[in-house]
């Protein structure tokens, strides 16, 4: 019995919203803002800097700033009182919530690794969402931002997204052979959602 869908994607494909559609169908609790929330509460923290770095490496400068303070003396007493929302700390915080929201059950959880901490789950079925670019900047475009900005937002963030699942799990993103079905959402939303729900329901036959 599938009990968690995870969503994997390319910035910029609809998948958040597509995600958001399914669980509404299912019933089911979606893990997006709230598992960034969850996060932050974990680290006690402001949401808006786990969401700047949920996905992403560190500064080169910023790594070793944070190398060198936790190795002196002073950082070494202090360090876990900080509990310093770095991407190291954020991508620890993530899987202990993934984990969590996983055995709950009965929920769609977007992007934040959930693929990869819960590849080997028997009850889980991962989707990843993709589009071609002058479809992402598009939708970007929708949510209010410039052609211009929308068209460097699109080429850029994945390429952090891929170094971020380079260096934590050692695959060269997107990995293929984590995922049941690999969609195109230039098709439709509706048409992906039920996709979707239609591959879950394949999957739980006899």
């Amino acid at each position: 019995m599938i009990k968690v869908l995870t969503v994997e994607r390319e910035y910029g494909s609809g998948a958040a919203d597509i995600a958001c559609k399914v669980a509404e169908r299912l019933g089911w609790r979606l893990w997006d803002q709230l598992l960034t929330t969850e996060i932050a509460r974990h680290l006690e923290c402001d949401s808006l800097h786990v969401e700047r770095h949920e996905e992403c490496r560190d500064p080169l400068y910023y790594r070793l700033f944070k190398a060198f303070l936790r190795g002196s003396f002073e950082g070494s007493l202090n360090a876990p009182k900080l509990k310093m929302a770095d991407a190291d700390g954020i991508r620890a915080v993530a899987e202990q919530v993934v984990r969590a929201a996983a055995e709950e059950g009965n929920c769609v959880i977007v992007g934040r690794g959930s693929a990869y901490y819960l590849h080997d789950r028997a009850d889980a079925f991962h989707v990843f969402v993709y589009a071609p670019l002058n479809e992402k900047v598009h939708r970007l475009q929708q949510t209010g931002k410039s052609e211009q900005e929308a068209m460097q937002l699109a080429e850029t963030v994945d390429l952090d997204r891929a170094a971020f699942i380079k260096k934590y799990f050692g695959v060269e993103w997107p990995p293929r052979q984590y995922f049941h079905v690999m969609i195109n959402s230039a098709m439709g939303d509706e048409p992906v959602v039920q996709m979707i729900l239609d591959g879950i329901e394949a999957l739980q036959k006899p």
